[in-house]
């Protein structure tokens, strides 16, 4: 089971929208996949249309009452993905939790409970956009992050903060962490402006950049209205062909990475 946490300390770079689609993406070539809604806004689990009805436990039972997450994944209309959903009493997580006993690692713990036989190929962890207890234990909790870039000059800062919170958890947290790749997102041909920070974030990173990049599109921005994932609501569009693309793409990585030492 490979954990990864789809984070960046800025808002509206396609987080949500990524886990969402590469989500469905990767449940669509054989995977099977939980998606983490760790978010108390919740906007991933209204993207995959499970309705409130439905989740007769939460992400907050997972991480205060220690509520195993089999008891809390709800199966969605996607065949091979399913959802731990969000709660908005996830707020007040820092201070419920207060100095209780491996508040950071909350929901390492309930992951590991899953037990030794995987039953998930991936676990994607949709995290808030901010640094707090949760994105703490999202990242105390992976394998590695995945960072939705969006082609704009301040998303560049944004990735800077961000590097300095992985080494900072990696030093005190969690030593595997490392930063699996870096997306590209709403990527506008029409405009300059996205070719120059493509330039820019491709020769500083280099390989870790993906290929693949994820233009703007208006189909993949309808779709969350109407509770359904891009790959769902319009699968010939171009975004839900590069959210495709992009599965394949990390599923290729994940082939070839190197096992980091314990």
């Amino acid at each position: 089971m490979r954990v990864l946490a789809i984070a960046n300390q800025k808002g509206g770079v396609g987080k949500t929208t990524t886990a969402i689609n590469l989500g469905t993406a990767l449940a669509a070539i054989g995977m099977r996949v939980l998606l983490v809604d760790l978010d108390p806004q919740g906007n991933a689990s209204t993207g995959l249309g499970v309705p409130k009805v439905d989740r007769n436990s939460s992400l907050y039972d997972v991480i205060v009452d220690q509520c195993p997450i089999g008891d809390a994944a709800v199966k969605t209309s996607v065949p091979g993905l399913s959802l731990l959903p969000s709660d908005p009493d996830l707020s007040g997580v820092e201070i419920e939790l207060g100095h209780a006993e491996r508040r950071s690692y909350r929901l390492r713990d309930a992951l590991l409970g899953l037990g030794e036989t995987p039953v998930y190929d991936y676990v994607l962890i949709d995290c808030p956009p901010s640094l707090n207890l949760l994105t703490v234990n999202a990242m105390s909790a992976a394998d590695a992050v995945l960072v939705p870039l969006q082609c704009e000059f301040f998303a560049l800062e944004g990735l800077s903060q961000l590097m300095r919170t992985i080494d900072l958890v990696r030093g005190s947290l969690n030593p595997r962490l490392s930063l699996q790749g870096i997306v590209l997102t709403m990527f506008d041909k029409r405009n300059a402006l996205s070719g120059h920070v493509e330039k820019d974030v491709r020769q500083h990173f280099g390989h870790l950049v993906y290929d693949t990049v994820i233009p703007r599109n208006v189909r993949v921005s309808e779709a969350p209205s109407f509770g359904k994932p891009a790959l769902i609501y319009d699968v010939r569009c171009s975004g839900s062909q590069a959210y495709i693309k992009l599965a394949k793409e990390l599923v290729a990585r994940e082939k070839t990475r190197k096992p980091q030492a314990a």
